[in-house]
C-alpha cells in the first residue's frame, strides 16, 4: 500500500503529465484540489448531472474529492479544467476505453450558449490527435441534448448510431446519440484555430 507522500507524489506526477493549452479565450489545465469548491458550485444544477453519464446529484464536497484524487492516472487520459479568466467553468477530458477513447466534457449552466464548449472540445481534440496521436475518438450526447450533439458536429464528429448509456443522476439509462472522429477527417476539416501549448 502506498503512503500519503507517495500517493501524493503519484498524484503531482499525473498533474505535471498533462499540458496546459491555451485557446483565444480559455485556459485548460489539469485539475487540483483547488477546484472542489468551484466543482460544487457549478455542479449544483441538475441540468448538468442528468446529461453526463458518471456525475452524481446532488453533487458534494466529497464527490469533487473523489472526482480530483482520480483523474489523470491512467495512460492516455487527460483531464482538464476549463477555465475563462482563471476561473473554472466546466471540465473536458479523454479517456482510454475499450472500443477506444473516449471525450467528455461539461460546463457550468451560466456558460452554456457562448461557444465555449466548442472552443474546449476542439482544444481537446487537438491535444488527443497532436499530442497523444490517438488514431479516433469517440464521444456521447444524450438525444435530449442538442446542443451537445452541435458541438460534436461542429468538431468534426460523425454521427454512428443510438445506444443507451446509463446516467447515474438518474438511476437509469437513457438513448445516447454515439458519435467518432478519426485522424484524416480531423486533418481535413481542421479549420479552427489550434489551441497553443503554454506548459
Amino acid at each position: 500500500m502506498a503512503t500519503l507522500s507517495q500517493q501524493t507524489f503519484a498524484a503531482a506526477d499525473a498533474q505535471s503529465a498533462v499540458p496546459v493549452l491555451k485557446t483565444d479565450r480559455l485556459i485548460l489545465r489539469a485539475p487540483g484540489p483547488q477546484d472542489a469548491a468551484a466543482m460544487v458550485r457549478l455542479l449544483a444544477d441538475r441540468r448538468i448531472a442528468i446529461n453526463t453519464p458518471r456525475i452524481p446529484y446532488p453533487y458534494g464536497v466529497d464527490d469533487a474529492h473523489q472526482f480530483l484524487a482520480s483523474t489523470n492516472r491512467l495512460d492516455g487520459e487527460a483531464t482538464f479544467v476549463v477555465t475563462l479568466d482563471a476561473a473554472p467553468i466546466g471540465v473536458c477530458a479523454v479517456e482510454p476505453r475499450e472500443d477506444g477513447p473516449e471525450i467528455g466534457y461539461w460546463l457550468g449552466v451560466s456558460h452554456w450558449g457562448q461557444g465555449y464548449a466548442t472552443e474546449a472540445v476542439r482544444a481537446l481534440i487537438d491535444h488527443a490527435f497532436g499530442d497523444v496521436a490517438h488514431e479516433t475518438l469517440q464521444a456521447g450526447a444524450r438525444v435530449s441534448n442538442p446542443a451537445s450533439r452541435r458541438v460534436l458536429e461542429k468538431c468534426g464528429f460523425q454521427w454512428t448510431g443510438v445506444r443507451l448509456a446509463r446516467i447515474r443522476a438518474i438511476n437509469s439509462a437513457a438513448p445516447t446519440d454515439r458519435y467518432r472522429l478519426d485522424r484524416r477527417l480531423w486533418l481535413s476539416l481542421r479549420s479552427w484555430s489550434c489551441a497553443e501549448r503554454v506548459a
